[in-house]
């Protein structure tokens, strides 16, 4: 166990070890986010148990899945850890179950799902940086990382994927990938600028969720929006 001395500042390595931590922490909270928004989904398409509990899955795992098979880091870790599926399975149970109740936590879902949209970036970034990609294709990485789930989540539900609407999402998950890409090109510390781009895709969610912002949207559009 981690134990901080009383009245001293933390040492580096404590340091490390303790975001080490959190990183593994908010890691398994966003993926439980994204696994109950994919059943969820199922659940109002009127898919069987089967359905929820695959996009449950696909939901979860799929954007890591992609950027580990781009980078050639294989075999992807949602196959190697044993954790992914756990909570994927247990999240698809859940919703399938009791989606009436889910539905009421709606809101604080969102706030987790940015979270673990935000994570989700920043580490699949960090991860292609690591495997020797360019910084500026490492941050698409980090933006597939977070977004590539959910893609595939809509187009098995045959619905227009959420990312390429007008709402921040791959938006903001490209920007917290841009954050990790420009402080290993000027050789800064990873860990904070991997926390910076984290709040920095955090921040543009929580302003999209709450305050409305939105990605521009060609005229012929506008015009037509009442």
């Amino acid at each position: 166990m981690l134990e901080p001395r009383i009245g001293l500042p933390l040492a580096p390595r404590e340091v490390d070890a303790l975001l080490a931590r959190t990183a593994v922490v908010l890691d398994w909270v966003g993926t439980l986010a994204f696994a109950l928004s994919g059943g969820m989904l199922g659940v109002r398409k009127g898919f069987d148990l089967f359905g929820v509990l695959f996009l449950s899955f696909v939901v979860s795992v799929a954007g890591g899945m992609m950027r580990d098979v781009l980078i050639g880091a294989t075999p992807p870790a949602a196959m190697r850890e044993i954790h992914y599926f756990a909570i994927s399975m247990s999240a698809g149970v859940i919703t399938f179950y009791w989606a009436q109740q889910i539905a009421l936590w709606q809101r604080p879902i969102l706030l987790v799902d940015a979270i673990g949209l935000a994570l989700f970036a920043v580490v699949g970034a960090q991860k292609a940086v690591v495997y020797g990609i360019h910084p500026a294709m490492a941050a698409l990485m980090g933006m597939l990382t977070g977004i590539g789930g959910g893609m595939v989540r809509d187009v098995l539900a045959r619905d227009t994927p959420f990312v390429l609407r007008s709402d921040l999402y791959a938006v903001a998950a490209l920007a917290g990938g841009v954050v990790v890409a420009i402080g290993h090109a000027i050789h800064g510390p990873p860990t904070l600028y991997t926390l910076l781009g984290a709040a920095v895709c955090l921040f543009l969610r929580l302003m999209a969720i709450y305050r409305g912002w939105r990605a521009p949207l060609p005229r012929a559009t506008r015009d037509q929006t009442p």
